[in-house]
């Protein structure tokens, strides 16, 4: 089905668009001058100050799921989601305290570092090698979701708008390295916030009776129902999608992703003190929520706009709630306001896949050849980094353009559950490491084992409906969710009944943190498993 398409870009729409392009290429080619050495390509030796940190984590966060996604799904249902988004200031408060100085302590450049010190190298394979799956697919998503509302703003093919943000993104990122990604972050997320100033504005002062008519029209539609928070036997089991489900999903997902990821823990890294990580883990996630929040009061607000307004919705676009917020944006905006918004939205998608591609190259460069082959230089190391970021950004650019076959109207939901899956029990494995002082290398072995188990069959049972006699039938979301508790689970029993190897444990653990910064050296990047 093809998208509704109002009009087309008019001059100044476009003036605006090749201005905000030609800036983040500048920011890129003033950065390139420093990317000498894998220590400024990937962590920027540590020099990023606290702010531009922050809206890095945040930049890295929100991408064009925030942008399109969150109000496609409140116009077609409701404020389900911000319970999910709210849990990020739970999470935030362990990782200020604990995450980001543990990390800062204990690895160089890789997250996945510190599983190879704890448990040994096939756990550090297991945890790059999630990282990479789930990053690959989700830039795939970013990638085709911004081309979707591209083709929807602008009338441009979904193909050549593909191809076109996923190029021009792997060169600038190619260029120069995460301090690059950084200081364009920057910029792109003054962009974003300003989209979504400019288009609330436009949202509530439009219609006749303002704000007042548009917020009325959307509570009575029940816009800001946050879900169903009924309790029972149905809930406990979770085959309804409750908002307890939700919370408890938001508060694994965020805790993987804050506590475990590259591309979180990178940007950690990066920091040039301890207090500015912690800053800029504050700074990012206090804005990441506000700006969620936001988008989701524009998803509202747009369906009390058009029934306040009186103003029909094509069945096309009712139909694909995802292109509903692009179908304002074409239709209702002036010259030059949409080239605006058709900016903030690149800058969404840009930053969180240039964040992204970065991160995927650090793992690729660290855990797999650096550490395949100690002898190579620093040069070749780095050569290496910029080949990965080039084939990362293309496999992502691929996947996109696959998904351009399917036009899947339950997208976000979709993306939701697969990244749970295949993140397959990484929290309960860092917390394995992180939390317990008797997990030990066979336990954790153990642990992983049983989770891959676990995964596949719930899958197979579950969303692809395979009978195995014994089926998995509870909400699909709860497959990523019950992972973590069974790779700790597992792996704590059997490290007690195994026993086995374990490294010294000081610094490693919540309960072994060294009294000073120097008494843990970093794992360097061929360290041994």
């Amino acid at each position: 089905m093809e998208p509704a398409v109002a009009n087309h870009l008019a001059t100044l729409d476009y003036v605006v668009i090749v201005a905000y392009l030609v800036v983040t290429a500048g920011i890129g080619g003033w950065t390139a001058r420093r990317q000498t050495t894998t220590a400024e390509y990937f962590v920027a030796n540590r020099r990023i100050p606290a702010f531009a940190v922050g809206f890095a984590i945040m930049a890295t966060t929100i991408s064009s799921v925030t942008f399109v996604a969150i109000p496609g799904s409140v116009f077609a249902r409701n404020w389900w989601q911000m319970g999910y988004m709210a849990t990020a200031l739970l999470v935030l408060v362990f990782v200020v305290r604990w995450v980001v100085p543990f990390y800062r302590r204990v690895v160089r450049m890789s997250a996945y570092e510190y599983l190879e010190t704890r448990f040994g190298y096939a756990a550090r394979l297991y945890g790059s090698a999630g990282f990479i799956l789930v990053r690959v697919a989700d830039l795939g998503f970013t990638l085709y979701l911004t081309a979707v509302a591209v083709e929807v703003m602008a009338g441009w093919s979904i193909h050549s708008v593909v191809i076109g943000i996923g190029l021009f993104t792997l060169l600038y990122t190619l260029v120069g390295g995460i301090e690059g990604a950084i200081w364009t972050s920057v910029m792109q997320g003054v962009f974003l916030i300003g989209g979504a100033i400019l288009i609330l504005a436009v949202v509530l002062f439009t219609p006749a009776g303002g704000p007042a008519a548009v917020l009325r029209v959307a509570w009575e539609g029940g816009k800001f129902n946050l879900g169903d928070f009924s309790w029972g036997w149905r809930t406990l089991y979770f085959e309804q999608a409750t908002a307890w489900l939700f919370l408890l999903a938001g508060l694994m997902h965020f805790g993987r992703m804050y506590a475990t990821e590259q591309s979180m823990v990178q940007r950690y890294l990066v920091a040039r003190s301890d207090d500015d990580a912690r800053r800029g883990a504050l700074i990012g996630v206090l804005t990441t929520v506000p700006v969620w929040f936001a988008f989701a009061l524009v998803g509202a607000c747009l369906w009390g706009f058009y029934q306040a307004a009186a103003l029909p919705v094509p069945p096309e676009v009712a139909s694909r709630p995802d292109t509903i917020l692009p179908y304002f944006v074409a239709t209702r905006l002036p010259a030059g306001l949409v080239g605006l918004i058709l900016a903030s939205l690149l800058a969404a998608a840009m930053s969180s896949v240039s964040a992204d591609l970065n991160s995927v190259a650090t793992v690729a460069t660290q855990d797999y050849f650096a550490r395949a082959l100690p002898g190579t230089s620093d040069r070749v190391r780095l050569l290496f980094g910029r080949a990965a970021v080039a084939v990362g950004g293309l496999l992502a650019t691929s996947a996109a353009l696959a998904l351009t076959l399917t036009r899947s109207t339950a997208a976000y939901e979709v993306v939701v559950i697969s990244v749970s899956v295949i993140a397959g029990g990484m929290l309960g494995l860092f917390g394995l490491g992180f939390l317990t002082r008797r997990a030990t290398r066979k336990g954790a072995y153990a642990g992983i084992v049983a989770c891959l188990l676990f995964v596949a069959w719930a899958t197979a049972t579950g969303p692809l409906r395979v009978d195995l006699g014994l089926n998995f039938r509870m909400n699909s979301l709860l497959i990523g969710i019950i992972s973590h508790f069974v790779l700790f689970g597992v792996g704590y029993a059997a490290s007690l009944v195994l026993g086995g190897q374990q490294p010294a444990l000081a610094g490693l653990t919540v309960w072994d943190r060294p009294r000073h910064v120097g008494d843990v050296e970093p794992v360097p990047a061929s360290g041994g498993g």
